[in-house]
């Protein structure tokens, strides 16, 4: 049997010599799933709504983003005490040096969240939206809005609809306008504060 035999570029050599960059098993990784409940409970007990968690990766860490929201709006100082909260309870929670390094963003909702919830529409009301009503596309003011439905004013005067009825509705962001005095202060309607674990 002929015997092989096989070379190796310089560049080659240099990388075989190299140590190998230690991975986190995937098992080990957190998850939206897993970490949801324990970051619900801090945000429900702080008074908020968790509107969203995501968990994606930026080189070795993992950023975990949760959106926080309530009636009245979140401010930054809200904003950074419900983000001190969460990281104590995650860190509480962590299964020590198996898990990454991790960045946690806790924000407020932006302006381009669709509304989809009765809370989200209740905290719109005077605002302006785009939606879809039965099928047809149509650009609305929030007059009103509880559990069961919402009124929207158009130029056709005002009319009731049930959430059924309606698809995601998206703000429209008014500069200037006396009614959405908060979108031109806040242009990009949101509130932001950022940890780092270890």
């Amino acid at each position: 049997m002929a015997g092989r035999t096989s070379k190796q570029s310089p560049a080659a050599r240099e990388r075989a010599g190299r140590p190998k960059a230690v991975q986190t098993p995937e098992k080990n990784r957190r998850t939206a799933a897993e970490l949801r409940p324990a970051v619900r409970q801090v945000v429900e007990t702080a008074g908020y709504d968790l509107e969203d968690l995501t968990v994606s990766r930026a080189g070795r860490r993992d950023v975990l983003r949760v959106v926080v929201d309530r009636d009245g709006g979140v401010d930054l100082d809200a904003v950074a005490e419900v983000s001190r909260e969460i990281s104590r309870e995650l860190d509480r929670h962590d299964d020590g040096f198996d898990s990454p390094p991790y960045t946690l963003e806790v924000t407020s909702p932006g302006v381009d969240r669709p509304l989809t919830q009765p809370r989200h529409w209740r905290r719109n009301v005077g605002r302006l939206v785009a939606v879809t009503a039965a099928g047809t596309g149509l650009t609305a003011r929030i007059a009103a809005a509880d559990e069961s439905g919402v009124r929207l004013n158009t130029d056709d005067g005002a009319r009731d609809w049930e959430y059924a009825q309606l698809g995601p509705g998206r703000v429209k962001v008014e500069f200037g306008a006396a009614t959405t005095q908060k979108t031109a202060e806040q242009p990009s309607g949101q509130q932001r504060d950022e940890e780092e674990s270890p």
